[in-house]
């Protein structure tokens, strides 16, 4: 009979990248084959978009209403993007993890060094880059969803967002998404099996200890 998962603490998983290096796409995937992780939902002051739903995508809360959430620290990170700011809420990351489940962002690298300042060695910071300046302009504009100025405004970003590689654990070149997705699997499952994660094993072990033969 197979051994049951033993007890572990749960991680914070940040996905970081310039805007259409494709950490949605890959978040996405993450997502659809892994019920042990779970999206945390940012609160955003910025227009809701076609196809968007409040408490799904975002949180959608006015300027007055992000101010007071910050205010009382409701927040574990936050960042003004683009005139407009992203947080994320403290309350159902903490629910989430008592839960013993793992925590998916989507955020910068300014709300990936938040984060790592309130939850140290709980988090887990993965940065994907494109494989081309080219490609990433062909990216943004491809998606149709932002005029010329916002792509512009994007890609004069990618620059600053791109040269905070140095503060992740790990940095993937996003050149074929399928090997990208599998790249960062992998990382997410290593990152389960540390030992430092898997609190069950010290009852586990000495169990295993206690139940040994004693030599005659």
């Amino acid at each position: 009979m197979p051994l049951k998962s033993l007890p572990r603490r749960g991680l914070l998983f940040v996905l970081s990248s310039p805007s259409g290096a494709g950490k949605s796409t890959i978040a996405r995937r993450l997502l659809e084959d892994d019920p042990a992780l779970q999206m945390s939902v940012s609160a955003t002051t910025r227009d809701m978009r076609a196809g968007e739903r409040d408490g799904i995508d975002y949180h959608f809360v006015d300027l007055e209403r992000f101010r007071e959430m910050r205010a009382a620290g409701e927040f574990l990170e936050w960042a003004h993007v683009f005139g407009n700011r992203y947080g994320t809420p403290r309350a159902p990351v903490e629910r989430m993890l008592d839960e013993g489940r793992d925590v998916l962002f989507d955020i910068d690298w300014q709300g990936a060094q938040q984060l790592y300042q309130q939850a140290g060695g709980d988090t887990v910071r993965v940065f994907i880059l494109p494989p081309s300046v080219e490609e990433l302009g062909r990216r943004l504009s491809s998606r149709g969803t932002d005029s010329a100025e916002v792509v512009a405004a994007r890609m004069d970003r990618a620059a600053s967002e791109i040269s905070h590689w140095d503060g992740y654990e790990y940095v993937l070149i996003n050149d074929d998404v399928d090997r990208c997705v599998a790249q960062v699997r992998a990382i997410l499952q290593a990152e389960r099996l540390k030992r430092s994660r898997q609190v069950g094993l010290i009852g586990f072990t000495r169990k295993l200890m206690a139940s040994s033969p004693t030599p005659d």
